[in-house]
C-alpha cells in the first residue's frame, strides 16, 4: 500500500527502501560533477567564441565576472583567468591591442575598449599574488604576460619592456601580507635566470621604497631584504649580460646592455634599503653579506662607509661585522680608513673571550692580521693585549688564544723576542734579580701602536702551563718548546666549549688508577677507639677534647 510503514521485523522491505535511496545519492553526486564540468565547459567555449569572431568579445566581460565573483568551486575562477590569459595573449601577438593608421573611428574604440579590460585583468591577476592559495598560479600568468607584452607591444618597433607591469608585480610581492613562497619563486626563477628581469626589478625597489604614499616603506624591511639577498649573482663584464627574459634590444647602446647601469640600480637599492629604520638583526643581515653580494655592485664604494661607520657604533658583534665590511672596501677598493686597526683593537676587552661570537672573531681577526706588511709594534699589540685577556678567559677562550699567538708569531718572526726577553746589560741583571722588573705593556693605551707591547714579553702564557685545566696547561707549553711546526688549524680550536672539554677529559682511557683512601675513619676529630687504627692527622695536630 503506498505511504504505509514496513512492520520493524521486515528485514526486505529495509532493505529495499535503503536501496532505494542509493540512486538519488549518486544523482546528486553526478549532477555535482556535471556541474563543474558544465561550468568550466561554458568558460571554454566563451574563451572559443572570442577567438572565432570579434563580435564576441563582450565574452571577455562575461569570463573577468567569473574570475571576480564568489563561485561555489573557486576552480571556475582558476580556469576562467587561465582562459583569460591565452585570450590577451593571443590579441597581444596579434596586435588588437594596437592603434595602427587607418582603423576607423570605431576600430579605434574597440582597441581602447580592449586595453582597458586588459588592465583590469592585470590589476586583477596582481591582487591574486598576496593570497597563499593564489599567489603560485597569479605569479606564472603574470610572468607569461610580462614576457608576451615586452615581445610584441613595441613602440615602432623598438625595444620596450613593460617596466611598469614588473613594478606592479614587486609591489605586490613586497607588501607585508605579501606569500613569502611567490617572493622566493619569483626571486630565484626571475630575478636571478635574468639580466633585464633584474635589471628593472632592483629599479622598482629602490622606486617602492622612496615613494611612501601608499604604504610605509619601513614595514617591508623583512620583504625587502628577503628579495635583495636572493639576488646573489653580481656580473663582473658586459658579456655575462646575455639572459634576457623579453626579447632585447637591437642597439647595444640600450642601457640593459650596460654593466654600469647594472651596478647604478644595485646600488641605488640598495641605499634605499640602508636608508630605511632596522633593528640589529636586520644590520647583521646586511652586513654578514656586505662583501659578497652587496659591495660588488657599488661603483661608488665609499657611500658604504656611513652605514659600515654607524653599525660599529652600536658595538658588540655588530662592530665586528661593520669593520669585516670595511677591511674588506680597504683591501679590495683601495679605500683608504686608517683608524681601521685602532678600532679593531678596541674590540680586545675582557668580554671578547666569553663571547659567542668568539668564533667568528678569531676567523676575522685571523684574516686582518695575516698581511706579512703589517708593522711589528701593531702586531705585538694584538698578541700582548689578548694574551693579558686570557688570564681571566675561559678554558675554551685560552685555547683559542694560544694557537692563534703561535701562528702569529711564525708570520711575524721579529715578535718573537717577546717569548723570551734577557736583560743584556750587567745593570738591568742585577736591577732583574733585586727589584724585578715592571711589565712596559700599556693595557689602557688605545693605539696598538704606542703600547710598548714589543718591549714587553709573554709571561702571561708561562702563568697558563700551570692552569687547573690540564688541556691549557699542555697547549700552553707550545710557546716554550721549538718554533717546529709550521702553523696550527684554527678552526681545530674555536668551536670548544666549557662543555665539550669537559667531555673530552671524561672520556678519556685511565692509563693508571689513581690511588685514593678506600676506607673511611669512623671517627675524624677524636681518637680512635680500635686497636691498631692510627688517628688522623687531625686529631695529632690538635687536640678536640
Amino acid at each position: 500500500m503506498p505511504g504505509a510503514v514496513a512492520p520493524a521485523g521486515n528485514s526486505a522491505k529495509r532493505k529495499r527502501i535503503s536501496s532505494e535511496k542509493k540512486p538519488i545519492k549518486r544523482a546528486r553526486s553526478e549532477s555535482s560533477e556535471s556541474g563543474e564540468e558544465d561550468g568550466q565547459a561554458q568558460i571554454l567555449l566563451l574563451e572559443n567564441e572570442i577567438f572565432e569572431s570579434k563580435k564576441n568579445y563582450n565574452n571577455i566581460t562575461t569570463l573577468f565576472e567569473i574570475c571576480t565573483r564568489d563561485n561555489e568551486d573557486p576552480d571556475d575562477s582558476v580556469v576562467a583567468a587561465i582562459s583569460l590569459c591565452r585570450v590577451f595573449a593571443r590579441l597581444l601577438i596579434s596586435g588588437e591591442l594596437s592603434a595602427k593608421s587607418g582603423m576607423s573611428d570605431k576600430e579605434i574604440v574597440v582597441v581602447r575598449w580592449l586595453k582597458e579590460r586588459y588592465s583590469e585583468y592585470k590589476q586583477f591577476l596582481l591582487g591574486l599574488l598576496v593570497g597563499e592559495d593564489t599567489s603560485a598560479t597569479a605569479l606564472t600568468l603574470c610572468m607569461r604576460l610580462l614576457k608576451i607584452e615586452g615581445d610584441n607591444l613595441r613602440n615602432a618597433g623598438e625595444y620596450n619592456f613593460p617596466s611598469r607591469f614588473l613594478g606592479g608585480i614587486v609591489w605586490m610581492l613586497l607588501r607585508p601580507e605579501s606569500d613569502a613562497d611567490a617572493r622566493t619563486a619569483f626571486t630565484q626563477n626571475f630575478v636571478e635566470e635574468y639580466d633585464d628581469i633584474r635589471f628593472y626589478t632592483l629599479e622598482a625597489i629602490k622606486n617602492i621604497l622612496q615613494d611612501e604614499e601608499n604604504l610605509n616603506p619601513n614595514e617591508m624591511i623583512n620583504n625587502v631584504l628577503d628579495m635583495l639577498v636572493g639576488i646573489e649573482s653580481v656580473p663582473e663584464s658586459h658579456e655575462e649580460l646575455e639572459d634576457f627574459y623579453v626579447e632585447p634590444p637591437k642597439k647595444k647602446s640600450n642601457v640593459v646592455f650596460s654593466l654600469l647601469q647594472h651596478k647604478k640600480r644595485a646600488q641605488g637599492a640598495w641605499l634605499a634599503t640602508m636608508g630605511l629604520e632596522m633593528d640589529k638583526e636586520h644590520r647583521k643581515t646586511i652586513l654578514r653579506i656586505m662583501a659578497d653580494s652587496i659591495a660588488p655592485w657599488f661603483n661608488q664604494s665609499e657611500l658604504l662607509m656611513d652605514f659600515l661607520s654607524d653599525s660599529y657604533d652600536a658595538g658588540g658583534s655588530m662592530s665586528l661585522l661593520a669593520l669585516s665590511g670595511i677591511f674588506y672596501l680597504i683591501q679590495e677598493k683601495n679605500l683608504d680608513y686608517p683608524a681601521f686597526y685602532r678600532k679593531l683593537y678596541s674590540l680586545l676587552d675582557p668580554e671578547i673571550l666569553h663571547s659567542k661570537h668568539r668564533s667568528r672573531f678569531f676567523r676575522l681577526l685571523d684574516t686582518f692580521l695575516g698581511s706579512t706588511h703589517l708593522p711589528a709594534v701593531l702586531v705585538a699589540s694584538f698578541i700582548k693585549r689578548l694574551a693579558r685577556l686570557t688570564l681571566h678567559a675561559p678554558p675554551s677562550g685560552i685555547v683559542a688564544v694560544v694557537p692563534w699567538i703561535y701562528n702569529l708569531l711564525k708570520k711575524h718572526p721579529t715578535c718573537t723576542f717577546m717569548i723570551h726577553r734577557e736583560a743584556r746589560t750587567a745593570e738591568e741583571k742585577e736591577m732583574l734579580q733585586k727589584e724585578g722588573m715592571d711589565d712596559p705593556f700599556m693595557m689602557d693605551e688605545e693605539d696598538p701602536m704606542e703600547t710598548k707591547a714589543i718591549q714587553s714579553s709573554l709571561w702571561e702564557l708561562v702563568t697558563l702551563q700551570s692552569h687547573y685545566h690540564p688541556n691549557v696547561a699542555t697547549l700552553a707549553k707550545i710557546i716554550s718548546e721549538q718554533f717546529t711546526k709550521h702553523a696550527y688549524n684554527i678552526e681545530d680550536f674555536l668551536d670548544h666549549s666549557y662543555g665539550s672539554m669537559l667531555g673530552s677529559e671524561l672520556s678519556k682511557e685511565v692509563k693508571k688508577i689513581p690511588v685514593v683512601e678506600y676506607e673511611i675513619p669512623k671517627k675524624i676529630f677524636m681518637k680512635q677507639a680500635d686497636a691498631g687504627v692510627e688517628d688522623s692527622l687531625l686529631v695529632k695536630l690538635w687536640d678536640f677534647n
